[in-house]
């Protein structure tokens, strides 16, 4: 996606579709929270997260979310 922005719009384009598959539609509605959930803790950023900067967004204290400085 070019923007957080966009991927939202394009997630809510995706859930009016009513033939979607009940399995496509939790996951959109899941992504679609995490990224409205991103957005409104990080306002000035507009570029679109990716999965593992989504979940370390929640779960800073992952082990797969550690950042070590050299």
């Amino acid at each position: 996606m070019e923007n957080i922005q966009q991927h939202i719009l394009t997630d809510k384009e995706i859930l009016e579709d009513p033939t979607i598959s009940s399995q496509r539609r939790r996951h959109i509605e899941d992504e679609l929270e995490q990224l409205e959930s991103y957005h409104d803790r990080h306002p000035g950023d507009d570029h679109d997260p990716t999965s593992l900067e989504l979940y370390c967004d929640t779960h800073p204290d992952a082990s797969e979310c550690r950042v070590y400085d050299h």
